[in-house]
């Protein structure tokens, strides 16, 4: 039997340049000596005891598991933070889950729709293959090639003149960190949470600034361990014509911006 190559040296190392931590600052906060953390990343030591395994698992906030079987280098942003969510119930050996589609007799992805009814259900089931086959799914022309999209309803007010209603086609996207500040995106956040439609500015920090167009609606901010997917919007079906705004409205919405960055503005100064 072929012996199973084990990434934990390089995993730990990995993560912490990732972290931008020095090998003297990684071994105090871990209570390791420098010459023990050195010898760890670069596979000196056979045999690392069990709880030096617990320790970079606990700092790093991944599983034991993946850091022996899985080359963290080479995952995605979005992978990587799948895993320190700790998600791994989506990997089979050093198999990550990637994102499961529906093709066509042809071979050509479908774009799957999502109805409002099933939305409790895609949180469980969006990567299972036999629930993603029990969706509606059909084609759409003149879609850019390469690239997986789905179709999501959307409710509420907070991003007219898209109207209530509408059936947003997103885009997937497997590194957030490529989404330009402001990108309308369709989020499928976790637990009890709506899916939502929103601009989406991704922070320093990893988390998501996330704004509607109405801007009746205040911005506010998503943990990324809250996020299961995001899809960036490629177009909308809609059966009503927008409307243009009244003077009256805009008028309110202009108070209303003026308001937000003057209350900004204080916080920025105490």
């Amino acid at each position: 039997m072929k012996p199973q190559k084990v990434f934990f040296g390089a995993n730990i190392k990995f993560l912490r340049e990732r972290r931008k931590l020095s090998q003297e600052a990684l071994a105090e906060q871990l209570g390791l000596t420098r010459s023990k953390l050195n010898a760890l990343e670069n596979g000196q030591t056979k045999a690392p005891q069990p709880e030096d395994y617990l320790k970079f698992s606990d700092f790093f906030k991944i599983s034991v598991d993946s850091l022996l079987k899985i080359d963290l280098s080479r995952l995605s942003e979005l992978k990587l933070r799948e895993l320190e969510a700790g998600n791994d119930v989506y990997m089979t050996g050093s198999q990550i889950r990637v994102l499961a589609i529906t093709v066509d007799k042809e071979n050509r992805e479908n774009v799957e729709y999502v109805p409002v009814k099933a939305k409790a259900g895609y949180r469980s089931g969006y990567a299972d293959p036999e629930y993603l086959a029990a969706l509606p799914r059909f084609s759409l022309p003149n879609l850019p090639q390469g690239h997986t999209y789905r179709m999501f309803p959307i409710t509420g007010d907070s991003m007219l003149p898209i109207p209530e209603g509408s059936d947003v086609v997103g885009q997937y996207v497997e590194d957030w960190k490529s989404i330009r500040p402001g990108t309308p995106c369709i989020l499928i956040l976790k637990g009890d949470q709506d899916f939502v439609f929103k601009e989406v500015t991704v922070q320093p920090d990893g988390g998501l600034l996330l704004r509607s167009y109405n801007m009746l609606y205040e911005p506010y901010t998503v943990r990324a361990e809250e996020v299961l997917e995001i899809w960036k919007f490629h177009s909308y079906q809609s059966r009503e014509i927008p409307s243009a705004e009244s003077n009256m409205e805009q008028l309110l919405k202009l108070m209303t911006l003026v308001g937000r960055e003057i209350r900004e503005m204080k916080g920025m100064r105490r």
